[in-house]
């Protein structure tokens, strides 16, 4: 797909070149699955450096503090310099940290590399902004419906394939593997990218920008609102996969952590509900409706995981439930928080996925802690409090007419 056909296009063309929203989508799983492929691997990386699971503990840690941190200090680049050269530059970057993961010969210098992987990860919050500055209004919805299932994909998919991958070849073949097929979501987007102008080349200074980004909360009520729910609901299923790997290894069912990994496998489903709630997005007070519906199905999953110790039909179900409410919910609170304001969307992006992450590093705490205290039941009547609390703040909170979507 030559660059040409997108590059004269118009930001609000009536249509995208045919394969431009799958190849960002590709784009953006294979850059967030970098996140997730240490997790089922922390007892081989101990062993690998002679040390115990507590003393690698600060890698995995590391990569989602950078995540975090690239989300709010390169973010909003994507508002100020042109998208393409954020991107490709982010892209390249990510490719050598990864090949320095795979490399490194101590603690510290991984830990580092992860950190590193993580801040430049965050390209995949580059990407959806550009995919939404480039649909159709009335079309917004369905493209970040189908970006995000890429998401969701490399979300899960990133555990699986690592734990394949390093059971089989090693912890260093797993980073060494992720540089390649980094590398080539880098020439693909090199060749695939508009060259389109910065949106907002009024800040004149990276703090200025910053400021500017947070000023967004402030701003925005809709944001605001949708941030708080975006960060219970992912609470709510960071607590599932964090307290899943000790149910599946106690008595009741004694199996390792690659059965959990495997577990990413049924919870790629949600990605199937992601055109479909895009579509209803798209219509007049349909984010609204998309997140109620969606918020209902991920507190449903709880009641199915209360179960989950008797039977893993219960896991299984629960599993489908979740992960299609979580993508369903997101992709809503994406459209909401697009259609704010064009010129800042990247801003914009990177405080409500800041408060998403906020929310997803409360909910691995809480469940670490509740499995500690009461088994499995006490990790459900977590995730079910935050799924509740989300459900009802969405119910009682609407945000002032004028920035209502």
């Amino acid at each position: 797909m030559p660059t040409p056909t997108l590059t004269q296009a118009a930001p609000h063309t009536p249509e995208l070149p045919r394969l431009f929203l799958p190849l960002m989508a590709v784009a953006c799983g294979v850059a967030v699955a970098n996140i997730y492929y240490m997790q089922p691997l922390l007892e081989q990386l101990a062993r690998s450096f002679q040390t115990t699971v507590a003393g690698i503990a600060a890698i995995p840690t590391a990569t989602q503090v950078g995540f975090a941190c690239g989300l709010i200090g390169l973010g909003p680049l994507g508002d100020r310099h042109p998208r393409h050269r954020v991107i490709l530059g982010m892209g390249a970057a990510l490719v050598f940290m990864l090949l320095l993961v795979s490399a490194a010969p101590t603690i510290a210098l991984l830990t580092l590399a992860s950190l590193g992987v993580g801040l430049m990860a965050s390209i995949a919050q580059q990407i959806v902004p550009l995919v939404a500055h480039l649909a159709p209004p009335q079309q917004r919805g369905r493209a970040v419906g189908l970006v995000m299932s890429g998401l969701l994909v490399g979300i899960l998919g990133g555990r699986v394939v690592g734990g394949l991958v390093g059971q089989a070849l090693g912890w260093r073949a797993v980073f060494a593997l992720a540089a390649l097929l980094n590398a080539a979501s880098l020439a693909m987007l090199w060749r695939t990218l508009p060259r389109l102008p910065a949106n907002d080349t009024s800040a004149p200074s990276y703090a200025h920008l910053v400021a500017s980004t947070l000023g967004q909360f402030r701003k925005h009520a809709e944001l605001r609102a949708a941030g708080v729910t975006g960060g219970l609901f992912f609470g709510a299923f960071s607590v599932f996969w964090v307290g899943l790997t000790p149910l599946l290894g106690s008595p009741a069912y004694g199996l390792g952590p690659a059965a959990a990994g495997l577990f990413g496998i049924l919870g790629l489903s949600g990605a199937l509900v992601a055109p479909v709630s895009g579509r209803h997005a798209d219509h007049p007070g349909g984010p609204r409706r998309v997140l109620l519906v969606a918020l209902v199905g991920v507190l449903a999953s709880w009641a199915l995981f209360a179960l989950g110790s008797h039977g893993l039909v219960w896991l299984v179900l629960g599993v489908v439930v979740l992960d299609a409410g979580v993508q369903g919910a997101q992709i809503a609170n994406q459209t909401r928080i697009y259609a704010l304001d064009a010129a800042s969307r990247s801003r914009i992006n990177a405080v409500y996925m800041t408060q998403y992450f906020i929310g997803g590093a409360a909910g691995t705490y809480a469940a670490s802690h509740a499995w500690a205290l009461g088994g499995w039941p006490a990790v459900v009547f977590t995730g079910a409090a935050f799924s509740a609390l989300a459900l009802v703040l969405h119910a009682t909170w609407n945000p002032s007419p004028a920035s209502v979507v």
